[in-house]
């Protein structure tokens, strides 16, 4: 189901059920999974691989050339999940050979009108990114993040899973998992126990989760400091061991 005006070209692959819209524009290295839907005038190029039940929104533009100096016109790679949702105006772009040649985006994820996505990032599964937030290059995202509108993440920097970054945020250092944030320079406010709470995790390991982060941004404690009494208290919680791990590879440093 490929409309008339839309410019396909011969050697892109089309996967069963997929829809082109009015003048959207598929590139030759292009693979498009089955059941996905490109609306109008939306343009996907260069080596891109997008998996099944994707809906790609006019005017978003999927896959071009990164807005990196030291990218030469070497061949890259955007790999895109299933089931995700990339709404109007939305630019993602491929990867360079300095930051390992591949934007990779996971399944699920919600990427609404304006938002941006940089070379060589990792976005997770059921991530949000709300209008017009912005990615630079080599961000990671882990599953379930949320950011809020006109946010804006500094290269390199981590957001672990769970996390949410409040509307209008500048955030230039690594936020563990679970964590709120907001503000410019974005410092943490709390844990997400909202957002947890909807994902089943129990009371008692939020409990948990919610003193390890008093531990790290409220005690006074160094980070080595409360990282060991957390992990003498908490040793049996996978999920606090998740916030640990994040703290104790953070190459950034921690929104503190």
């Amino acid at each position: 189901m490929i409309h008339s005006t839309a410019i396909v070209h011969p050697s892109a692959r089309i996967g069963e059920g997929v829809e082109i819209g009015p003048y959207a524009i598929i590139g030759e290295h292009v693979s498009l999974g089955a059941g996905t839907w490109v609306g109008p005038h939306a343009v996907i190029e260069g080596w891109t691989e997008i998996g099944r039940e994707n809906k790609i929104f006019q005017f978003a533009s999927v896959g071009a050339t990164p807005q990196d100096l030291k990218f030469h016109g070497e061949k890259s790679f955007l790999r895109l999940g299933d089931r995700n949702i990339i709404r109007e105006f939305a630019t993602i772009h491929r990867g360079t050979e300095g930051g390992g040649g591949e934007t990779v985006i996971g399944d699920d994820c919600l990427l609404m009108a304006y938002t941006h996505v940089a070379h060589d990032c990792r976005v997770g599964n059921r991530v949000i990114l709300g209008n017009a937030a912005t990615l630079a290059g080599h961000v990671s995202l882990d599953d379930y993040a949320i950011l809020s509108a006109l946010c804006a993440i500094h290269q390199f920097v981590r957001i672990g899973a769970h996390a949410m970054i409040g509307g209008g945020s500048m955030v230039t250092q690594d936020i563990p998992p679970y964590v709120m944030a907001q503000g410019d320079r974005a410092r943490p406010m709390g844990i997400n126990q909202v957002g947890l709470k909807r994902r089943g995790f129990s009371e008692e390991i939020i409990r948990d989760i919610k003193q390890s982060y008093k531990l790290v941004f409220r005690s006074g404690l160094r980070i080595e400091e409360a990282i060991e009494k957390i992990e003498d208290q908490f040793a049996a919680s996978s999920e606090v061991r998740v916030f640990t791990d994040f703290i104790r590879t953070s190459q950034r440093g921690l929104a503190r």
